[in-house]
């Protein structure tokens, strides 16, 4: 495959192209992903591309009718999504921030996860809901919260955390694909980050993590951004003599639990690394089902990094203090392995 060097927003956008080009059911809609409804009398057919310029220049190719800007009504345009993904279609809706969940939630945990259940494998709902989390942007508490063990919490949902513009269009191709509803969390402060992705249209498997580092004195799961925390906290640690482990989990939903288990049976330790709120988290899954299934395999008690249980602050040092970071993995990785001064 031809490969070249791009943006992660750019990698989204490059896949809703490549999707909207292959199959003809596939549409988008959400708020200000077109230009402005009513504008284009002034001339503004392209202005915005959405809050976070993924959809730019897709309405100019592919017209309104298949990028639709929409009232700032949650709850009725998910619910569209939703009706059209049952009759045929493949919706991509975008969710502008994770904390809106609550505005259609109704919509997302009884209709869309359930529908195909209810009505006994005779209704398909493939729908895509690409929505944006993180904090560190200066956004307050209402725009930078994560919640993706919400999603997770509900069968019949699929949920992906990309962490790089390779994992972003693989994994958003795939969802689109899916015959099932998937949620896409981008994290804001990924959308400038470069990285080598092909120009063809791939998939990534749904529910698959990948090791992006081997190691064996401790492993550490990432998510989303936190990876990368990971990755840098494994590079400093490697300077102390540590050998870690990285484990981009990818997918909140479903776990891919073998990839972790595999790694904590090598390397009998487990910090997980998540900015969701800690309590009822993807970390506090991840701990208690290695206790669960690993436990003989275990030199020390799993750990977590995360947030500490409160809103996202609105002041920069605070918020600053509240993301979690290479500097606090290094210093937990150091408490499993009775390495504090």
């Amino acid at each position: 495959m031809a490969m070249r060097e791009i943006r992660f927003r750019e990698a989204v956008n490059e896949a809703l192209r490549q999707e909207m080009e292959r199959d003809p059911t596939v549409f988008i809609m959400g708020e200000d992903i077109a230009g402005g409804a009513g504008r284009a009398h002034l001339g503004i057919i392209d202005a915005w591309g959405g809050a976070f310029r993924v959809t730019k220049g897709l309405i100019l190719q592919f017209g309104p009718e298949r990028v639709r800007d929409t009232p700032i009504s949650e709850a009725g345009f998910i619910g569209a999504a939703i009706g059209a993904a049952s009759v045929g279609m493949r919706p991509v809706v975008e969710l502008m921030f994770v904390d809106f969940a609550g505005v259609c939630l109704d919509q997302i945990i009884n209709n869309a996860a359930k529908m195909r259940y209810m009505y006994g494998g005779q209704v398909k709902v493939p729908v895509t809901i690409i929505t944006r989390i993180g904090a560190g942007v200066g956004s307050a508490a209402q725009h930078s919260e994560s919640f993706y063990s919400i999603f997770a919490h509900f069968p019949g949902l699929k949920g992906v955390a990309p962490s790089d513009p390779y994992t972003a269009k693989g994994l958003l191709i795939s969802a689109i694909r899916d015959d099932d509803p998937v949620v896409v969390f981008e994290h804001k402060r990924l959308y400038g980050r470069m990285g080598p992705v092909p120009e063809e249209p791939y998939t990534l498997p749904l529910g698959k993590a990948r090791v992006l580092k081997e190691g064996k004195d401790i492993t550490l799961v990432g998510i989303s951004l936190m990876t990368w925390e990971c990755m840098s906290a494994a590079e400093a640690l490697a300077k102390e003599g540590i050998d870690a482990e990285v484990i981009d989990l990818l997918s909140v939903a479903p776990i891919d639990y073998d990839t972790v288990l595999d790694s904590v049976r090598k390397t009998h330790r487990l910090v997980v690394v998540d900015e969701d709120n800690p309590r009822c988290s993807i970390a506090s899954e991840i701990e208690a089902m290695v206790a669960e299934e690993a436990f003989d395999y275990l030199d020390a008690p799993p750990r977590k990094v995360t947030p500490p249980h409160t809103p996202v602050p609105y002041s920069r040092p605070l918020e600053d203090l509240y993301i979690p970071n290479a500097g606090r993995i290094v210093r937990v990785v150091r408490e499993v392995l009775g390495r504090t001064p």
